[in-house]
């Protein structure tokens, strides 16, 4: 009996003292450590270290250097390599940390004001009308179930490309009163119907009772340019169609110069807006095959004075090494010339996966609160910078507070693009 009041007594003492340790802020601040650390070559990676604690580096290649200190440990990337940090209290281990450093990485930041252009694949279905037959008002896009939102891919086994491969098999139908047969894709599903056009008896023609759009413009900002591959980086957020507010899936675009005319500027539930207009020339400047949720992607042509090797090369930052705190964004709000404008990251999310909303931003800039009211359509991609560093850009604005909005880390943007920042360095073959 004696025994077993002491084993109750011991693990009192013992539960009380975990408890009581992990309301220690210490010991919480030592736990949010991260199983893995990931350093660009030249970066440093700092935590504070009010614990006792020591860290002991694993690296065969050297490709980490570390520096115990008292109040903090810094991790410091030396050469690409996979590395491990073991951190102890008086010799006994605790933790483990695998840290990988990768290769140096720089892109050009943009912030330039660009046209968009979108080819769809197929004919998008943008809403339903009613033919006026002599039997009454009927809409067969209706009939035959085709949805706004869906696109049209195939007619009779025939590929559609533009709106008007589609008119010949509408009124040839029409006269031999075959109905057409329809391939639509839809969510990434793909129907068969069928649909039997109608003769609209003022007009004399054959009619679909659908509306349809081929194609897509606007206006938005370069994030980024990478000229060893050429790739681009624009928008950070996916184009939806205006009339379906669905994205628009792309079969290829085009981007363009544009200037900034005027300024709508934002307000209280009322979004502003740049205005602007494609250069006269409409100088193809860029290809667009991708439009993913974060942004549009393609490559550039080189052949164009587009003024993106302007800006000077930067170094990125990943998600887990934005900080709160003062930053810039590069953005045009007037004509084509690109400027620098004070924001500050009022929180960051460090993702280990991709997502849209990574930081949320306020415009603290006097002049560009005086110029737009804050954030703009048509700003969004503009490129954020912080410490020297490109580390996202502009998505969304706060349609109640126009001074802020969301923003997106860069990397995810990278990663749309086809551009691999985790690739291994080369190991250099020995000679046999």
């Amino acid at each position: 009996m004696k025994k077993e009041w002491i084993r109750k007594i011991i693990g009192g003492i013992l539960l009380i003292s975990l408890l009581t340790l992990g309301l220690y802020q210490p010991f919480r601040e030592f736990m949010t450590i991260p199983r893995k650390v990931v350093l660009f070559e030249g970066d440093h990676y700092t935590f504070s270290n009010a614990l006792p604690v020591s860290a002991t580096v694993f690296s065969p290649d050297n490709s980490i250097s570390i520096q115990n200190g008292k109040s903090a440990i810094t991790l410091g990337g030396e050469k690409p390599g996979e590395n491990q940090v073991l951190f102890d209290v008086a010799g006994f281990p605790i933790k483990k940390v695998d840290v990988q450093v990768l290769k140096n990485f720089k892109v050009i930041p943009g912030g330039q004001s660009i046209g968009v252009k979108l080819n769809t694949l197929g004919v998008l279905v943008v809403g339903h009308h009613l033919v006026d037959t002599k039997e009454g008002k009927r809409s067969p896009g209706e009939s035959a179930k085709v949805e706004v939102g869906d696109i049209i891919t195939k007619i009779n086994g025939q590929e559609i490309k533009k709106m008007s491969d589609v008119t010949p098999f509408v009124q040839q139908a029409g006269e031999s009163g075959r109905p057409l047969q329809l391939v639509i894709n839809r969510e990434n599903e793909t129907i068969d119907t069928t649909l039997k056009p109608l003769k609209d008896k003022n007009e004399g023609s054959f009619k679909l009772g659908l509306y349809i759009r081929d194609s897509a413009a606007g206006i938005g900002t370069m994030t980024f340019y990478h000229p060893d591959s050429k790739k681009y980086g624009a928008l950070g957020h996916v184009i939806s169609d205006m009339d379906t507010k669905k994205p628009i899936i792309v079969k290829d675009g085009e981007i363009v110069r544009s200037t900034v005319t005027s300024i709508e500027k934002g307000s209280n539930g009322e979004p502003g807006e740049k205005l602007a207009r494609f250069s006269p020339d409409r100088e193809v400047i860029g290809t667009i095959n991708r439009n993913s949720p974060f942004g549009i992607f393609g490559k550039m042509n080189g052949k164009s004075d587009h003024k993106l090797t302007a800006n000077k090369p930067l170094p990125i930052s990943l998600s887990h090494e934005v900080k709160e705190g003062p930053a810039k964004i590069l953005t045009v709000v007037d004509g084509s010339t690109v400027e620098e404008y004070d924001i500050e990251i009022v929180s960051t999310i460090p993702q280990k996966f991709p997502a849209i909303k990574g930081m949320v931003i306020k415009v603290t800039d006097k002049e560009l609160l005086a110029k737009t009211g804050g954030i703009v359509q048509g700003m969004s991609g503009s490129p954020i910078i912080q410490n020297g560093k490109l580390i996202g850009a502009v998505t969304h604005v706060f349609v109640n507070d126009p001074t802020s909005g969301y923003g997106v880390h860069i990397e995810w943007m990278l990663n749309d693009a086809g551009i691999n920042i985790y690739e291994k360095a080369e190991t250099p073959s020995k000679a046999s």
